[in-house]
Formats: C-alpha cells, sequence, structure tokens
C-alpha cells in the first residue's frame, strides 16, 4: 500500500509519467546495457530488445501496477505479480538484480523529465518501484525454495533422448537429466528455460512450455521455428532446430509458470492457436492419465492442418477422454481437415457450462479475442488464466 504522502503525489504524475514511460524505458535499457553489456549478451532476449516489444511489457507492468496502487489500495495485483516472478524465476533473477534495475531506470526518470522530478515526486516513485520489486523478490524466494533450489540456482545440464518432427515448423525434443538426478517435477501447463551458446558467443535463453505430462521418463518441450518474414530469425529456435540432436546436452531451468492445471472436477475449456497448443497437451495428457471424466472443451486455431504440431497427438489425448470435444479452425483448411471449420476460432456456438475454468495460449490477438468473448457470455474474469509467449504486452490491458 503507498504512504498517505505518495497516493496525491503519484495520483498528480502518472499522466505525465506514463505519457513518458515508453521514453524511459527506452533510455533504461540503453543504460543499464552500457553500464552491464553481460545482460544484454547473456539474460535479455535480443530480438525482443531490438522490436522495442520489452521494453514496452516493461512500461505496461510499471503503469498497470502503478494504476493498480491507486484503485485499489487494499488489493495486491497477485495475478501479475505471480507471471512476472515466475518468468524472472525461469531466468535465475536474484534479488541484487533489482538494486541494479533501480539505479539506472531512476537515472533514465530523470533524464527525460527533467525538472519535474522533484524530490518530492522521486520518492513517490521510488515507494512505487520498492513496492513492486519486494514484492516480486518475495514471491521469487519462494519460487526458488519450492524448486529446492539457491536463489538464482535454476539451471542443469539435461541431455536430448529423442527428437520428433511434429509439423512443418515445429519439432519435439525429450530431456532427461544428464547428472542422473531425478527429473524435476511440475504442474502441467509450465514451461522451462532454455539456454544456448550461439555463434557469437552469446548465451541466450526462451523459454518452452512442457508439452507432455508430469511422471514420464523425461520433460518434452516442442520448438516452434521462429521465421522472419522481414525481422531477425529466432535465434535459439533456430539453433535448437539446426544443431539440437540424440545425445546433445542442453543447458535447462527448472519448470516455472502460473498456467498450471488446478486439480478440480468442474469443467474446462482449453483454447489454443498455433504452437499454444503446447501446454494444452500436457493438460491433456495429465487427464488421460488420471482417468479423468470432467467435461473438457477443446477449441484449437491453426494456420492448416500440416501447421497443427502435434496434431494426431492431440487427437488421441482428447479420443481418450469421455468427456471430451474437439473444435478445430483452420484458416486454409484444405482436404485433411474436413472436420474443421474455416478462419478463424469462433466460440459463438459453443456451449459453456456453469463454473468454467478457461486456459488460453496463442498470440495475444487470438487471446484478446476468445477472452472477450467469453466475458460478454458471462465467464468470470477469474475463471479465464493464460499465458503469453515472450514479454507479456497485454498487462494492463484487459
Amino acid at each position: 500500500m503507498l504512504s498517505e504522502q505518495s497516493v496525491p503525489v503519484v495520483r498528480a504524475t502518472l499522466p505525465a509519467v506514463g505519457a513518458a514511460i515508453g521514453d524511459i524505458t527506452r533510455l533504461f535499457y540503453q543504460k543499464l546495457f552500457d553500464a552491464h553489456p553481460e545482460l544484454l549478451r547473456d539474460l535479455f532476449n535480443r530480438g525482443n530488445q531490438a522490436n522495442g516489444e520489452q521494453q514496452r511489457a516493461l512500461a505496461g507492468s510499471i503503469a498497470a501496477f502503478a494504476g493498480l496502487l491507486l484503485e485499489r489500495p487494499d488489493t495486491r495485483p497477485d495475478v501479475m505479480l505471480s507471471r512476472i516472478a515466475h518468468k524472472h524465476a525461469s531466468l535465475g533473477i536474484t534479488s541484487d538484480q533489482y538494486k541494479i534495475v533501480h539505479r539506472h531506470l531512476f537515472a533514465a526518470i530523470g533524464d527525460v523529465l527533467g525538472d519535474a522530478v522533484t524530490p518530492e515526486v522521486a520518492a513517490a516513485w521510488d515507494e512505487v518501484y520498492w513496492l513492486m520489486a519486494n514484492a516480486l523478490v518475495a514471491v521469487e524466494a519462494r519460487l526458488y525454495e519450492e524448486a529446492g533450489v539457491a536463489e538464482g540456482d535454476v539451471w542443469r545440464r539435461m541431455e536430448v533422448v529423442e527428437r520428433r518432427e511434429e509439423s512443418a515448423g515445429a519439432v519435439s525434443l525429450v530431456l532427461r537429466p544428464a547428472d542422473e538426478r531425478p527429473t524435476a517435477p511440475f504442474r502441467p501447463g509450465q514451461y522451462v528455460s532454455v539456454r544456448v551458446e550461439l555463434p557469437d558467443g552469446a548465451r541466450q535463453i526462451r523459454q518452452y512450455s512442457l508439452s507432455a505430462a508430469p511422471g514420464r521418463s523425461g520433460l518434452r518441450i516442442t520448438v516452434k521455428r521462429v521465421r522472419g518474414d522481414g525481422t531477425p530469425e529466432g535465434e535459439v529456435s533456430s539453433w535448437l532446430h539446426e544443431r539440437a540432436r540424440e545425445g546433445d546436452v542442453l543447458t535447462v531451468s527448472a519448470p516455472f509458470g502460473d498456467l498450471a492445471l488446478a486439480e478440480r472436477d468442474g469443467p474446462l475449456l482449453l483454447a489454443s492457436a498455433g504452437i499454444g497448443v503446447t501446454p494444452m497437451l500436457a493438460m491433456l495428457d495429465h487427464l488421460v492419465a488420471a482417468g479423468a471424466t470432467r467435461p473438457v472443451t477443446v477449441v484449437h486455431a491453426d494456420r492448416s492442418p500440416a501447421d497443427h504440431a502435434h496434431r494426431q497427438e492431440q487427437r488421441d489425448l482428447i479420443g481418450a477422454l469421455p468427456g471430451a470435444r474437439l473444435h478445430l479452425w483452420y484458416e486454409e483448411p484444405g482436404e485433411r481437415a474436413p472436420e474443421a471449420s474455416a478462419g478463424r476460432a469462433d466460440l459463438t456456438g459453443l456451449e459453456l457450462p456453469e463454473d468454467l475454468t478457461v486456459y488460453l495460449c496463442g498470440p495475444v490477438p487470438f487471446m484478446r479475442a476468445v477472452r472477450g468473448d467469453l466475458l460478454r457470455r458471462g465467464v468470470p474474469a477469474e475463471a479465464i488464466h493464460y499465458e503469453v509467449f515472450g514479454p507479456d504486452l497485454w498487462l494492463g490491458q484487459q
């Protein structure tokens, strides 16, 4: 909760800070990487820095947090904090790094806003920053404890024991610990980070959902190759597609992620698009292994049957669940999918039972459209859970 003296200051300056937050975050990252080039090389996603997505995600989270402190002073934004904390934990972020961020962020604020940053204004926004930072540090400490690792010590070596082509542009890799220690436990829907050393010496990190249920003999990830289409191709996805083979050893984090299937008996809606199918596969696999009989509606949208990763596997899992039904949409159905609808996913005709729990994964426009449809049809916002691949540009826009 903001102190009484800071509330009016933040309320009065939030419009100005919000209007300038894009310039502030761009300058912040410039200052940060000038002082710590190793962070850009070995921690931050260089592709997201180049296209500005990371800057927009940071700006959105700061503005959203400040707004929530003013609008809902008695409620901590746990959903937003949890999503950020899980991502930070999967990267091995440590509490001392928040001090580095603070130093360069407030230097950027001073440079952009100039004389408007009086000591009173600086103190109020300093309070906002540390309320958010300390809340994240606390959540991340709990996540490290639950994972059984020291702060930031999330990495282990894992061997590729199986590789399969799952669609025209996606490959799955089954990973087992190279040191023969047990595979880390996880909840269906969670992800791991994979860190690879690229030809220029940079050690870049990306997150990949675990695409099979817990309890298997290894951890399976499914990697879609990110094609450039006028922008740089995905560095890590391309490296894994071209180089990761059976017998190779990768550096992989402990599992994290707040999109995890809740253990209950109510009806489910699993809606995905593209490679967003991967966490849904783990959920379906888990439900089959558990002998679940709860009603499950599965919605998937893709470009074409050839682009639909794990297409037959998804069908088989749904067929093994007595209460499950599949609804497919392809932009280009072709003759291979006569049962699919053409175009983009449309939930208008789907029956939505009461007490429905929803999980979404896919491109943000897809999730925003589906979530909007569900809200209009009376599904409570707290019943709709989602996962974003990459920087969460949806924060504060829901």
